[in-house]
Formats: C-alpha cells, structure tokens, sequence
C-alpha cells in the first residue's frame, strides 16, 4: 500500500483562492487548493465477515481457515468467477476439477483491513445464563476470539477495534500500513433485545476515518429472530433504532474538532452485516429444503446425476462465469476444410458445437442458480427494500450465488435442519454496503418524488389535472393496439455504475476527494461446519486519498506565509524572533518565516523556558495578544493548554536579575520598539502526568499571536515528554525490568509507533515497585545520617517537629525553586534506575536530603492511580467492622487491645493482593521505623511505662497520675517521650493516610473528615509498637 508520487494540479483540485482575504477561512481555503501536494493514493483490500457461531464449541478453530485463509469454499453449491482476482487457485494434486480445496479466497497480507462481526458468542439459551449475560457482559469470548484472529494474522496486523453487546462481537485488525493512516475511532452499541433496550439483540456500530479523508462505519447487528410477519415488522423496528440511537464522538482533525458528533448516513461508505434473521416467505419450508437438498446431493439434474462426484453433499461441478476482465478480443480460430474443387463454394467451415459454450446459469433451469433465483423474491428483505420499509435509502447487496446460510445440522456441510422444529432455509446471514453517492442519490429521487407531488396536488387544485385530455398530440401510444413492447436486447443490463466498473464505483467524500470501490466477491464458506450458519464474507478494493500529516503541515506553514506577505503594509506589521530556549535546543535565531519553538525533552516539574523578540517593524502602532486560533471575535483571554503560559515583559527586564514585571496580556508598540515574550513550559500536575504517560495528551500547540488590524503569526510549539514513574499504576511500575522506567518506556513506545501505557500482559519483574524500595531505603538511610551529623555538628541539628521529615511547614529548605530542582533530579534517578545519593549534588545536607526524598516519596504515592490500599480493599476494610479504626475509645482499655486483631484482618484482606501487600508492609515498616529513631525511648522510659501500665492512646489515666502524685520525674520525662512519639506518629498517618488509602471523596466536609480519620486510623495501626514492646 504504498503511496504513489503527487498528482499534478488539477480543476478538480485546485481551486482559485484570494490571499488577501482576511475572511477567518481563507487560510483553510488556501491549504485546500494545494491538497494535490500533501494526499497520496491508496489501494486496499477490505474484508468483511459475519458468522452466527451459534455458542458452538470449536468454531473459533475454524476463524483462520476461513475468514484469513478464505477456505472453505465448495465450488458446487456457489457460482463462483473463477477468474476473480479475489479467487486464488493452488495446485490441484493432479485431480481434473482441481477440487474445493484447491480454490480459496485471497487473504492473509493481501487484506489492508479486516472486519469481523461474530453473533452468540454466549449462551443465552437457558434463563440464568440470559440474565447474566445480558446485565454484564462476559469478557472471556472477547479474550478468546480476538487471540484466535491476532494469532491467525500476519504479523505486525494491529488491532483497531474490538467491542462486545452481549452476544455480538465486533473485531477490526488492519495492516501496519493502513493501521497508521486510521484514526477518529469511534464505537457505539445499541441494545434492542428485551424491552427494546437489552443487548441480546441490537448492534455495533463502529466509526473510522482513513487518511484524514474517507469515513467508514461498520455495523454488526442480531436483529429479532422469527417468521411470522409480526417479527418482520420488528426486525425493521430494530434497524430504526441503531440508526436513531448511534451517535459517534466528532472527527477531529489537527487538534480541531467538528462541531458536532455524526449519525449513520454522513459517513463516505458504510457496511451493515450481520444475522438479520429475514426469511423465506410464501414457500413451504419442507418444499424449500427438499428442493435444495436435491441441488446439495447432485439430484437435482438428472441428466447429470450419473456424472462422479467428489462429495455427495457438493453438488453440481463448477460454473464459470465471464469475468469483466476477460478480453473481448477473443476469436474461435476455425479451421477451413478444402476440397478437391478449388472453388470457393465449396468449402466448408464447421460450426462450434453450441454444447461447447458453458451456459449463464441463470438461464440454466437445471443449475442450483436457477433455484436460487426463484426463490430470492420471496426473501423478506428484499421485498421490505422494494417496500420501502427498510434499507431502502441507497443499500446494495452483491448477488447471491450462494446457498441459504441457515440452518444446518452441525457438522454437515449441506443437511438443512433436520429437528423436530425442521426450520426453513433462509438468507438470515447478509452484507449490504452503501456510499456516499447511493445515499445522495436516494436523496435526490425523494426529494424530486416530493416536488412531482407537489406540482401534482398544485395541478389538481386548480383544476388542471384533466385539462390536457382532449387535447391532441403527436404520438399516442396505445400499447393494446400498438404491439407488444420490444423486449430488451439479449445480455445487456444498463448499470447506473457500469462505465466506471473497471476501477469501481467513483464516489466523492465528504471532504471533496474521489475515492473508487468495488466488490470483488460475495460468497458464503459452506463447508465450514462446526456452526447452524454458514459464514458469509465480501471482499472490497478501495482507492483512497491519504493525507501526508508531514506534507500537508509543510504547505500549511507556508500557505500562512503567504497569506502573511499577502497582507496589506500599510496594517501593522511584528518581526519575531526566537531568542533562547532554556532546553539548549535554540541553535541559531530563527526569523519569523520560519519560526518554531522546540522545548526539548520535558520532565516532571521542571520548568522550560523559551523567549521571542516581538519588534514592530511597521509605520503604525501595532497591538498584539496571544490568542487560541484564528477569529473575527474579541478575546477576553488567550486560551492555553494547562502545561503552557505567556507572558509579555520589557526587553531590558531580559538581563536583570530581578522577576521582570508582566506587562499584561496584550500590549501596544510603537514603531521600532521591542519586546519580549516569555513562553514556559510547566508540568505538574498529576492528571496531567498519567495522560502524557497514557499517550492521551502531546505537548503541541501552535500559538497564535493576533495583531489588531494585522497578520496573525503561527508559532508551533512543542516538547518530548519524558516517560516518568510519577503517575503510574502499581500493575505498570511492577512490570518495569531493571535500567528504569524512562528505557522502558520509550522502547515499548517504538514497537508500538506509539506512547501509551505498559500493559498488564507483560512480564512481572519486582514484587513491588523498584522505586519504591528505592525511596523507603533512602529515607531510612538518611534518617540515620541526619541523627548522626547531628551529634557532630550543631548546624546540622534535625527539626524536632513531630511531622518531619514528611510535613512542609517543619522543613529547613524552604526554597520552592531550590527544591524542585531537587526533587526533578531525584525523579529522574528513579526514572534511570541510578543512584538517589548521587541525584544531590555534594552540598547538600543530609536534613535537606531527607526532606526532598520524603517529599518525592509523598509525590510517588499520590500518582499511583490504584494506590497501595485501592479502592475496592478500602471497602472491604470499611466493611470489616474494625474496632480501633473509626473508634475514638478504642485502644484505651488496658484489658483487651483490639488493635493487633485489627491490624491482622487489614493485612488479611490486603493479601488477596499480593503486590500492594509488599507494599504496604514495606512503606509502613520504614515509617514505624523513622518515628522509633527520630521520637527514640530508652529503656529506661520503657521500663518506665510498662510498670506504670500506660495506656496505648498515649491519654494519661488514673493509674499513670500515681507517677505525678509520687513525684517520678523520671516517670514523667517516659511519659513526655512517649507523648512525642504519639504526636509523630500521628503526623505522619494523616501525612500518609491520604496518599495511601483510595476511597471515594464524600461531598460534604464532615464526611471527609470522617474519612481522613479512618484512613489516618488504618496507617497508624501500623506505625504503633504493643505496649509490652
């Protein structure tokens, strides 16, 4: 599928387009008359399959044969063109009819995209397996279908789109090619099963966009299944509701969306398939399936039963059709006979026998076609089409060769029904495709059908509808007395799209570019048998224009410089230059016709700044402001992305060393004066982080800088963001090899071709997160440096607040500027998996140290998006009744110390989650661990307090007043300690209870309280020694 060389300019286009407009669309305009330079042609295979797998076992085995391989084809019972390019032939192993499987239908990588739509793929039958099916989707047959088609694929096929309803099953894989052109995903389900809403019926309704120019919607639908004419008229209640209830997200293109999402109809081609369960009406079904089952057992034809046959259940041999693509050069070379006259008269030119020539077998009353003709205008379809009842607006189906996809025994490749219920063959298995022009074409006969109407009853009221009676014409044509009308002439068939068949059916998008689509094949695999139904497949070619993302950004850049030189000089005119980039990337100043702004690589936290020199370089005043995109409308406020903020301040502010004033967001220049405008970089916010790791957000915007009464200047801004630990799952970080997450990251990233996040099929490599093993080691570590310098040097002395090191109002660096700076070096030793000491530089204290590493710890904890404690364990904590969680009066009774119980069942419930266990065990032990050393108790005080019984609380009760009445001090000072060991532990669970435990966030402020307190409650648990320890 690769692209082709630019078309040349043409009428078609290129379209004439006025640069000095300054209408709000000219430079779209201007873009559009240059698309021939930035589109490409492209040429794809769609294959489209429907299957009723029935809920049998073993027909996901048959998925690769058929629908990749395209087996499963028996030549006697479809008129197949042997000589269709979607038909390929292998070596016949000697046998004269080549046999069935010697023909297959092209596939494997010959395909660019393949759709496939699967129906009960669960078991509904029984009530309890409907019931729980229909409220809740089974995910086990979407893991087991979309393995057994990736497995079947070639490799490097991407999946597209796979989404269930119960039942229906849609899956879309496409080629690494095509795959890179596909975007504007969307998927809609529309349940119309029981109460008209339930999903054991409905459909799915997928939504792409290829190369930025053709839309395409798939449709895979079960509609309501009987014979009765009831169920007729609710098979077409259903189709009405998936298109009045399918309502897809709005095509964005280039970060600019459409105002509105788009229904059914609007797309350039779409495909409805599925199992609509239309029937056989007005024929007996035991006529239907003995007349068929003398086609499938080769008796339908006497004069040819006799004839050997490779398979009772095949039928007849092989019809061979004249393809389009046969020469109509082709002669019979006649031999001339002479003899011995030498006169001419007598020679005699033998006749080809007329039993040489293989007949239509549509004319053919003897040929399973024949049959299938006489029994097609009983289908209820087709005569709801013809109704117009349904599928009536422009819906096509390729003709039907092949045998009636329901219902057969299992395991037969031609034995109908043969139950007690003995069901009538029918076409219930279908692919109907439409285009663009279909759809408009429709349109139009409606609305000139409606204006013939109205002219009608306008005629009829003024009493004109007989006027013309009387009057005499030239011709009369009377068809009782003129003769029979001449039938047509033999063999042709007028075809509204027959004169462009050779490259398919031209059909315009809804952007303006010509595609072409054909149908190849419309076929049904009948000897695949492990279903009731028959799998059913239709191949299509496409040619489409692709947008060039690369080509059509270089002619939109300059298509804006030249609607910027177009401008008149007399307007207001800025220079910009870049000045500086504070990520080192800047190189040489670039000018304004060719400006950009690179950030270079972004990080957590760290601030990247870059600066323009705006000159006015006009005769006049010129006022300029930053705005999001170009407008005739006033803007209060320039429009940024939340990573992204400008600002305007004096040219000489630049080199002071003082914060330069903020000029506001729009300013007035003179002529020859200069300023500048700061563009910085910022990201730090944690929603922000778990998008840019996702791939879900990109650092790219183009400002737009907006000069009243001038030309607006568009400078493309952009940054590479650093894969980070910050902002990610605990499933994810566990999965993380050694070398760190930022190797990671980015490798997985170019397998893929794109960012996104590590999924949970791959190999687990720690227990626990590495960097948080990392930063518990660190804090204990520096916790025992810090005591350390602080015996050997005064200036070194630790906080003796009871939150440090976790609590920012105890720190000593204070510094915001300072300390992100630390923190954004600490960061990226994690994210490299190196050394967090040797993030600091040599000065740095070991208080300061152990500040920034306590911080970046609290940092790590609240990006976790699961957290240690997840939602779904704080519930079950909740709900386990804890006494000493929630419970002011716990712990106070020197008798029963719940709390060890407590702390059991906590741990109890959180090991049904092995990896957030570790790491609640790891992150609570270095904390009860950090209060032991910085809140010490010797074992005096110990001592002290067993023998005083004081009570766990910390709460001085009666029996701890006898060491004041026998004035102990050395019991008072045990008490004091431990006092101070209680308020710090204290401090850091409401420090860390918040980070650690997810639960939901009530509204209103009572509740959040008694919920911090209970999260606070649960980490303290675990901070606290036994009484007797």
């Amino acid at each position: 599928m690769a692209p082709s060389e630019p078309r040349p300019p043409d009428s078609t286009t290129t379209e004439p387009v006025d640069l000095t407009s300054t209408n709000s669309y000219s430079l779209h305009q201007a873009v559009r008359a240059r698309r021939s330079e930035y589109i490409r042609p492209h040429r794809i295979r769609i294959k489209i399959g429907t299957w009723n797998v029935a809920a049998s076992p073993g027909t996901d085995k048959d998925l690769a044969s058929w629908f990749v391989d395209g087996k499963g084809l028996d030549l006697g019972l479809s008129s197949l063109i042997t000589n269709n390019s979607a038909v390929e032939t292998e070596d016949s192993g000697g046998r004269p009819d080549g046999g069935n499987d010697a023909v297959h239908l092209v596939g494997g990588s010959k395909i660019g995209l393949y759709v496939l739509g699967l129906q009960e793929v669960v078991d509904l039958n029984t009530a309890s397996q409907y019931m729980t099916r229909v409220y809740a989707s089974d995910p086990g047959p979407m893991g087991k279908w979309k393995a057994a088609l990736q497995d079947a694929l070639p490799e490097g096929y991407q999946l597209i789109v796979s989404e269930q309803l119960t039942g229906l099953l849609l899956l879309m894989f496409a080629s690494p090619e095509v795959a890179a052109t596909v975007s504007n995903v969307s998927t809609a389900t529309v349940g119309t099963g029981l109460l008209g809403y339930l999903g054991n019926k409905g459909a799915i309704v997928t939504r792409i966009v290829l190369g930025e120019t053709t839309r395409m919607v798939f449709v895979n639908c079960h509609l309501a299944s009987g014979h009765e004419a009831s169920y007729v008229d609710r098979r077409i209640w259903d189709v009405g509701q998936v298109l009045s209830r399918t309502q897809f997200t709005p095509v964005t293109f280039s970060g600019v969306s459409e105002d509105e999402g788009e229904n059914i109809g609007e797309e350039d081609f779409a495909f409805w398939f599925g199992d609509l369960n239309f029937r056989l009406d007005g024929l007996p079904g035991d006529d239907i399936r003995r007349l068929l089952m003398l086609h499938t057992r080769g008796e339908y034809d006497l004069a040819k039963k006799g004839l050997p046959r490779e398979d009772s259940l095949e039928g007849e041999g092989v019809v061979v059709q004249k393809n389009d693509d046969s020469s109509d050069d082709e002669t019979i070379d006649l031999k001339l006979t002479s003899t011995q006259s030498t006169d001419r008269s007598d020679i005699t030119i033998p006749l080809p026998d007329p039993d040489d020539f293989l007949p239509d077998p549509h004319d053919d009353p003897a040929s399973l076609q024949a049959t299938l003709d006489s029994l097609l205008p009983h289908d209820q379809l087709k005569r709801a089409i013809r109704e117009r009842k349904v599928f009536h607006d422009g819906w096509r189906e390729g003709p039907i060769t092949f045998l009636p996809s329901y219902k057969y025994d299992v395991g037969t490749v031609g034995l109908f029904d043969s139950s007690e219920k003995r069901r009538a063959p029918s076409w219930c298995d279908r692919i109907l495709y439409r285009t663009r022009r279909d759809k408009d074409t429709y349109d139009k006969k409606v609305e000139e059908e409606a204006q013939a109407r109205k002219k009608d009853e306008e005629m009829k009221a003024q009493g004109m509808d007989h006027a013309a009676d009387d009057d005499e014409v030239l011709f009369d044509y009377d068809p009782d007395n003129d003769g029979d009308e001449q039938p047509p002439l033999a063999g042709l068939q007028y075809d509204e799209y027959e004169d462009d068949e050779e490259g398919g059916e031209e059909v315009v998008t809804k952007e303006g570019f010509v595609d072409h689509i054909q149908l190849e094949i419309y076929t049904s695999h009948q000897r695949v048998t492990s279903s009731d139904h028959k799998p059913i497949d239709s191949i299509f070619t496409l040619d489409y224009d692709a947008v060039v993302p690369d080509l059509k950004a270089k002619v939109h850049a300059e298509v804006a410089r030249e609607l910027d030189r177009a401008e008149n000089e007399g307007r207001p005119g800025i220079t910009i230059v870049v000045d500086s980039q504070e990520s080192g990337r800047s190189g040489d100043r670039q000018k304004s016709s060719e400006i950009s702004v690179d950030l270079g690589e972004m990080r957590f936290l760290k601030k990247q700044v870059s600066t323009l020199t705006l000159a006015n370089t006009g005769r006049v005043p010129a006022t300029f402001s930053f705005v999001e995109k170009p407008s005739t409308e006033d803007f209060d406020a320039p429009s940024l992305p939340p990573w992204l903020t400008t600002s305007f301040i004096r040219s000489e502010a630049a080199s002071s060393e003082e914060d330069p004033a903020d000029l506001g967001k729009e300013v007035t220049l003179e002529p020859g004066e200069t300023v500048l405008a700061q563009l910085e970089a910022f990201v730090g916010d944690i929603p922000q982080v778990r998008m840019l790791n996702d791939g879900q957000l990109s650092l790219e915007e183009v400002l737009v800088l907006r000069v009243t009464d001038g030309r607006d200047h568009f400078i493309p801004v952009k940054g590479t963001w650093s894969p980070t630990c910050i902002g990610r799952s605990i499933e994810e970080l566990i999965r993380v090899p050694e070398g760190g997450i930022e190797i990671f990251a980015k490798s997985l990233s170019e397998k893929r071709g794109r960012s996104g996040s590590i999924t949970y099929d791959l190999e687990v490599h720690s227990a626990a997160p590495r960097e948080l093993f990392k930063l518990t080691e660190a804090v204990e570590t520096l916790t025992d440096r810090a005591l350390a310098d602080e015996q050997m040097l005064e200036e070194h002395a630790t906080p003796k607040d009871a939150g440090w090191p976790f609590e920012e109002s105890t720190w000593k660096l204070a510094d915001r500027e300072t300390r992100n700076s630390l923190i954004v070096d600490l960061v990226g030793a994690l994210d490299r998996d190196t050394s967090i000491n040797e993030a600091f530089p040599l000065e740095t204290s070991s208080v300061e140290r152990l500040e920034v590493v306590g911080e970046v710890l609290l940092l790590f904890l609240h990006g976790l998006t699961d957290g240690i404690i997840t939602t779904p364990l704080w519930n079950r904590i909740e709900q386990a009744g804890l006494t000493s969680v929630g419970n002011p009066a716990g712990g106070q009774n020197p008798l029963k110390d719940a709390s060890e119980d407590d702390k059991t069942t906590i741990l109890d419930i959180l090991a049904t989650a092995p990896n957030h266990n570790i790491s609640f065990v790891f992150l609570t032990a270095m904390l009860a661990k950090t209060v032991g050393e910085l809140s010490p108790l010797s074992k005096a005080e110990v001592e002290t307090i067993k023998a005083g019984n004081i009570p766990r609380g910390g709460v001085l009760g009666r029996r701890s007043l006898s060491f004041r009445r026998g004035g102990t001090a050395q019991a008072a000072e045990a008490l004091a300690s431990l006092e101070k060991r209680r308020a710090r532990e204290r401090k850091y669970a409401e420090a860390f209870g918040r980070v650690v435990c997810r639960a939901p966030m009530p509204e209103k402020d009572k509740e959040k309280r008694a919920l911090e307190d209970k999260q606070r409650a649960v980490v303290e648990l675990f901070l606290r020694r036994r009484s007797d320890e």
